[in-house]
């Protein structure tokens, strides 16, 4: 693996320290330059923008009537309350389509209106706009069809609802085509062209929220004061939040209010249905929630209802009342998800098999593989998984008779939608966007899209865009490694895309006992400081040091603990020997857990004494027993 020193902009970064020493965030001294080199390197340099990322707000928001279309999509939301109008919802059957309805469709009933909604059925009627949906809507009478997190290139779509007499406003977050956008009352997207809303990265959801935050500013501001109208705003933040998350937009900007401040607000859910939610994925305890918590635990079950099923039921389930029918939906939403895992693993086997037997299709540069009757709901995982194993852009396909449906994940080199649009003849139809795309295209074509996309990704790619990368943010020393450290750290949480987990660089730290294997594929380390000099045993010197992380004896940091042992002993004791340090920091010894790295730890073959380098992230373990600051293991190799 190839380790990539993120740039550092010294000059911009002090400055900055300076400008938070003294602002109201109460960032310790000592980890004040680490926070403003993290922040300088996420191109947050000015103290205004980094008190904003560091403490978001609700009055971070940006007005609505910013984004183009969203007047025009407003004037006639409220037309139709006012005649008392049907209105029909129309969405998509991941988690980011499914809350956008529930957002948007429960601001209306706020508001005093009634919606109806639709939610496709991926295999039935797979993704987008149909135009027998719009036409027996109209039959039914609806006068008014919002879509939300869809309809961007529905050019058919708009056509038949202005050929039925019904409007349509759009609400989509996806980039618009080379075609321009459809012919519709009011298109709202913050990417179509001309638009000047200054966050361009919002997820289905989040464009939906901006709607239902405009309607209730124009119905219920009035009737609210500032408290109650925060109030309302928070109780969409938690579900905004869980899109946002789930469909890994970058957390910047008016993201990050959604992310930040509705993770603090999934502390205390009070919806029935997201209660129950939490309750399965064994979340509901009353803790804030990570990111990582939400997009591995809480979005997959929601997920789970449009890949293997029918969407409907992520809807029902947060319009739920009542407690025991709300279990019983989210239970159905756990299972169908355990389902999907199978699947998952049953398709996953047949793909490393056929890899392993074929070379050629192992060796090309985009992956294409196929299979009959793979489930649809599944192939976009399963890609997902290829490209975290192989390291090369990968579309899955599944036949199914003369059709075939796809779904394709890329590498950062390599945009995913432009070498889509490159042989546009071979598709039924195609979407997405650099990193992934999804699509429809006859069986027999199959053959020549993998023939196709070798060789044009061939000609942009080269092997070294192969090779695992691990971008690290600075170097930390393990001596730098602090409490107050940590807690400076958590300000820049939420992490996900474009705000990942900060990595750190530790060079020349002293491996202090053998590794220890955890359950197969992991690996468990203790280091030290390059300072610790060991023979034996390792010491650590901390039990007058006050350390304060916590009890002596079980301080853990990373699934590091601060000791060495069960408990630890002062310098000198016992047949190990430290070198005398000018600071207490550097005799502590870390147990640090490397998720996924017993292999490669069994090739370096180490043993205690040897000297490494590791990159690392830090974070905190609450087990009451075996608590305390942690380092997670990035990569380990040999000192040079």
């Amino acid at each position: 693996m190839r380790w990539i020193a993120n740039p550092l902009n010294s000059p911009k970064a002090s400055i900055l320290a300076a400008a938070l020493h003294d602002s109201k965030l109460k960032i310790s001294p000592s980890a004040l330059p680490v926070v403003a080199d993290l922040l300088v390197g996420r191109g947050i340099d000015e103290p205004e923008a980094a008190a904003r990322f560091l403490s978001p707000a609700l009055a971070d928001l940006h007005d609505p009537l910013q984004m183009s279309g969203m007047k025009a999509a407003l004037d006639r939301l409220e037309a139709a309350l006012e005649r008392k109008e049907k209105i029909l919802i129309y969405g998509d059957y991941d988690v980011d389509g499914t809350t956008a309805i529930v957002i948007l469709k429960t601001a209306i009933e706020m508001c005093g209106g009634t919606a109806d909604f639709h939610v496709p059925h991926r295999i039935r009627e797979g993704y987008g706009m149909r135009d027998e949906v719009i036409e027996r809507a109209a039959a039914e009478n609806v006068r008014l069809i919002i879509s939300v997190d869809t309809g961007i290139r529905a050019f058919a779509a708009a056509e038949t609802a202005r050929r039925t007499g019904v409007d349509l406003i759009v609400t989509d977050h996806h980039l618009p085509g080379t075609d321009g956008i459809p012919q519709a009352l009011a298109v709202v997207n913050p990417n179509q062209k001309g638009c000047d809303y200054p966050c361009k990265h919002l997820c289905g959801a989040g464009v939906a929220f901006k709607l239902a935050q405009g309607l209730m500013q124009r119905r219920l501001d009035a009737r609210l004061n500032i408290k109650d109208q925060s109030r309302l705003l928070m109780s969409f933040m938690k579900v905004v939040a869980i899109a946002t998350i789930a469909d890994a937009v970058p957390l910047l900007g008016e993201n990050r209010v959604f992310a930040k401040l509705g993770l603090q607000g999934l502390r205390r859910p009070v919806n029935v249905g997201l209660k129950a939610l939490l309750e399965v994925a064994k979340l509901g305890d009353g803790r804030a929630l990570t990111a990582t918590e939400v997009a591995f635990r809480v979005a997959p079950r929601l997920n789970a209802a449009g890949r293997m099923d029918a969407a409907r039921d992520v809807v029902d389930l947060f319009n739920e009342k009542d407690v025991g029918r709300a279990r019983q939906i989210a239970g159905r939403l756990d299972q169908l998800n355990a389902e999907r895992q199978e699947e998952e693993r049953r398709i996953m086997d047949g793909i490393e098999r056929r890899l392993e037997e074929e070379p050629a299709l192992r060796e090309a540069y985009c992956v294409v593989l196929d299979g009959e009757g793979w489930h649809r709901g599944v192939i976009g995982i399963t890609a997902s998984r290829v490209v975290e194993r192989h390291g090369r852009p990968t579309l899955v396909i599944s036949r199914e008779g003369d059709e075939a449906y796809g779904s394709g994940r890329s590498i950062p080199a390599f945009h995913l939608l432009h070498a889509i649009e490159s042989c546009p003849e071979l598709f039924s139809r195609y979407g997405g966007h650099a990193h992934a795309v999804g699509f429809a295209l006859p069986s027999a074509n199959v053959q020549k899209l993998r023939e196709h996309l070798n060789g044009y990704a061939r000609a942009r790619l080269t092997p070294a865009d192969f090779e695992p990368q691990l971008e690290f943010d600075r170097e930390l020393p393990l001596g730098d490694v602090t409490p107050e450290l940590h807690q400076a750290l958590v300000l820049l949480e939420p992490f996900g895309m474009e705000n990942r987990e900060p990595v750190f660089a530790a060079r020349a730290v002293r491996l202090m006992a053998p590794p220890q294997a955890v359950k197969d594929k992991h690996v468990r380390l203790r280091v030290s400081p390059a300072s610790v000099v060991m023979a034996g045993v390792v010491t650590a010197g901390v039990e007058n040091a006050g350390v304060g992380i916590a009890s002596v004896g079980t301080a853990s940091v990373g699934t590091a603990s601060v000791g060495t042992g069960d408990s630890p002993v002062q310098a000198g004791q016992g047949p190990a020997t430290t070198k005398t340090s000018s600071s207490w920091r550097d005799n502590i010894a870390f147990k640090a857990m490397g998720w996924g790295l017993k292999e490669s730890c069994d090739r370096l073959q180490l043993l205690a004494g040897d000297r490494l380098d590791i990159a690392y992230s830090l974070g905190m373990n609450d087990h009451p027993e075996f608590g305390g600051l942690e380092l997670t293991l990035r990569d380990v190799v040999r000192a040079r």
